[in-house]
C-alpha cells in the first residue's frame, strides 16, 4: 500500500526531497516512507525508479528510513564544519553501485556509456539517492540549503534562484500563508 501522506517534491534536490519524506511539527509528524511500498511509490515518483518492481524488497523501509537519517545527520553536520559517521550512506553505495556498460548507438554513430541498476534489492533501488547526497554534500554550496522560513515548517530545499533569496519550502504554501499573516499583522498594528 502506497504512503497516504503524499510527498514534498520542493527542495530542487533528490536528496534533499528525500530527506523532506519526514516532515511536520511537534505531535503532527508526517511519514510518507510508513511500509516498503511507499519507499518503491516514492522512488518511482521522484523519477530514479523506472522499472515495475512486482514486490518491494522486503525490509526496504528500514533501510531507507536509516539512509534518510543519516543522509538528515551528514548535511547539518556538514554544514556546521563538523564531521560525522557516514555508515549507512556508504553501504548504500557500496552494495548498490549501478553497473557501467557501454552500447553502441545506431541514431548517434557511438558508444555510449549506461548505467543499469544491479538487481531489486534495497541498496541498488536506493543508490540513486545516496548519491544525489555525495554530490550535494561535494560539488554545491552547503549555504544554499535552507529550511523553509514558516514558523511551522522544517522542510529543507536548494536555493537556485538567481539572488539566492528563496525564503519558503513553495511559495503556493508557506510563503503565500506567511505573507497573509505578516499583511494580517500590519494591518492589525495600524488600526
Amino acid at each position: 500500500m502506497a504512503s497516504k501522506n503524499t510527498p514534498p517534491f520542493i527542495a530542487s534536490n533528490l536528496a534533499i526531497d528525500f530527506i523532506n519524506t519526514q516532515f511536520g511539527v511537534g505531535g503532527e509528524q508526517q511519514e510518507c516512507l510508513d511500509d516498503d511500498s511507499s519507499v518503491i511509490a516514492w522512488l518511482q515518483q521522484a523519477g530514479v525508479l523506472s522499472e515495475e518492481c512486482e514486490s518491494p524488497p522486503p525490509g526496504i523501509v528500514h533501510i531507507a528510513r536509516e539512509l534518510r537519517d543519516n543522509m538528515r545527520e551528514l548535511l547539518i553536520s556538514a554544514q556546521q564544519g563538523r564531521a560525522a559517521d557516514p555508515t549507512v550512506v556508504n553501504h548504500v553505495l557500496e552494495r548498490g553501485y549501478p553497473l557501467e556498460k557501454i552500447e553502441w548507438q545506431p541514431t548517434a554513430s557511438a558508444f555510449q556509456k549506461k548505467n543499469y541498476q544491479r538487481n531489486m534489492e534495497s541498496e541498488s533501488l536506493l543508490q540513486p539517492v545516496a548519491s544525489a547526497l555525495v554530490q550535494l554534500l561535494t560539488e554545491e554550496d552547503l549555504q544554499l540549503v535552507k529550511e523553509c522560513e514558516a514558523s511551522d515548517c522544517v522542510l529543507l530545499f536548494h536555493d537556485q534562484t538567481k539572488s539566492h533569496r528563496r525564503r519558503w519550502c513553495s511559495m503556493a504554501s508557506c510563503g503565500n500563508r506567511m505573507k497573509a499573516a505578516a499583511h494580517r499583522a500590519r494591518k492589525k498594528t495600524s488600526t
